[in-house]
């Protein structure tokens, strides 16, 4: 397979999947622009080698083809600044006017699609689609690790019409590359935390992890199934009681495994799901009823940290407690700061998950970490043991 860095730019025009699935304001102003700052070490190698770089991108979830609120020309004047050039956009990702446009293009320009969804055809997989979109380009270059999941037309199928000529871009390669150090060549102890609200959306990955990792961490709201497994006291807290029996199976596997699977010992409990609600530390079995746990208390982020502080590679995806809300972030907050440590003492840590990824912005610590996520449900699919369509369409000939 060819890299990005191997690869001959010159008088090429390169067709780049990029994620611009970006939040908008109400007067479509972008309210955050790391899924396009992380594109652009892809697009200026593009450009610096000679050749014109062709976006293509979704944006949102239009239901009756256009929608103007989801039009791509809304991000045009950020790129145009990020690049210094004037970004030209085509009305349309297929057709007559793209097809010109892309033709025109000279060598350091940069022409944005408009938003692929607008045809029911790409998230169809529509191979006559893809066809349409690969006649705009030389080269064809998959950069949207968030997309990789999905078989769509512009993720995975267009790649058949690129043989000799596919490549992941820096994105995409150092996720790929990231994913496959902690999956498969993980340095020992491995660690993985795994937190959020519910038992059903990591139940797979647990399963999966649990026959490769040497300590498993249960946090978030997650966690009050496993602990109601063990008979414990939960009060008001959040649980799915169609999965205690699963949660109890995977206690019970986990030491057929020789994994140590921790559960938290104490928990930050509050008599409403309120910021200013009246709080107490609790046993995290024992919780009053009439109260909720919220967070992780701090007998179990002493416990974790212990743990963490002697991994040598550390996967986090989710958050300990409700982080959004300043008097339940503590958890979260101490759960970072320790893989930071781990992580400035020589462990490989990668975390991902868009509200793991929100919680370690929040606390201003992205760049404390060996690696941060851009795709939450590709990388959970990837560590559950799926084939990501966009990563297998570049890899495989």
């Amino acid at each position: 397979m060819k890299t990005l860095k191997d690869y001959n730019f010159q008088g090429k025009k390169a067709l780049v999947r990029v994620d611009y699935n970006v939040p908008l304001d109400d007067n479509q102003k972008i309210t955050d622009t790391n899924r396009i700052d992380a594109t652009i070490p892809t697009i200026n190698k593009i450009l610096e080698g000679g050749g014109a770089a062709i976006l293509m991108s979704h944006l949102g979830r239009p239901k009756k083809g256009p929608e103007d609120k989801l039009s791509l020309r809304h991000l045009l004047d950020y790129l145009s600044k990020t690049f210094a050039t004037d970004v030209k956009f085509a009305d349309d990702c297929i057709g007559d006017e793209a097809k010109q446009m892309a033709s025109k293009l000279e060598p350091g320009q940069i022409l944005l699609l408009e938003n692929l969804r607008f045809y029911k055809e790409e998230e169809a997989g529509d191979a006559d689609f893809a066809k349409k979109l690969a006649e705009l380009g030389d080269v064809y270059v998959n950069d949207a690790f968030g997309t990789a999941h999905r078989e769509h037309a512009s993720t995975a199928v267009i790649a058949n019409f690129f043989p000799n000529d596919k490549l992941f871009g820096y994105l995409m390669e150092g996720e790929v590359s990231s994913l496959k150090k902690v999956i498969h060549d993980a340095s020992r102890p491995f660690t993985a935390i795994l937190g959020g609200a519910k038992v059903s959306s990591k139940i797979q990955v647990i399963n999966h992890l649990i026959g490769k990792v040497d300590n498993l961490i249960i946090g978030g709201g997650m966690m009050f199934t496993f602990i109601k497994a063990t008979g414990g006291k939960i009060g008001g807290s959040m649980v799915e009681n169609e999965l205690v029996h699963v949660a109890k199976n995977t206690l019970e596997g986990s030491k057929s495994f020789g994994a140590n699977l921790l559960l938290p010992a104490d928990a930050i409990a509050a008599d409403a799901f309120a910021n200013d609600a009246k709080r107490l530390e609790c046993e995290a079995n024992n919780i009053p009823d009439g109260y909720m746990g919220l967070d992780i208390g701090p007998a179990s982020c002493r416990q974790f940290e212990e743990v963490i502080m002697n991994s040598k590679t550390i996967l986090w995806n989710g958050p300990m407690g409700v982080f959004e809300m300043c008097n339940f972030q503590h958890g979260t907050k101490y759960i970072a700061e320790a893989i930071a440590r781990a992580t400035e003492k020589g462990a490989f840590s990668l975390v991902g998950g868009g509200d793991s990824v929100a919680a370690i912005k929040k606390f201003k610590m992205a760049d404390k970490f060996s690696y941060v996520s851009t795709g939450g449900g590709a990388m959970l699919e990837y560590i559950e043991g799926k084939t990501l369509p966009g990563v297998a369409a570049i890899e495989n000939d």
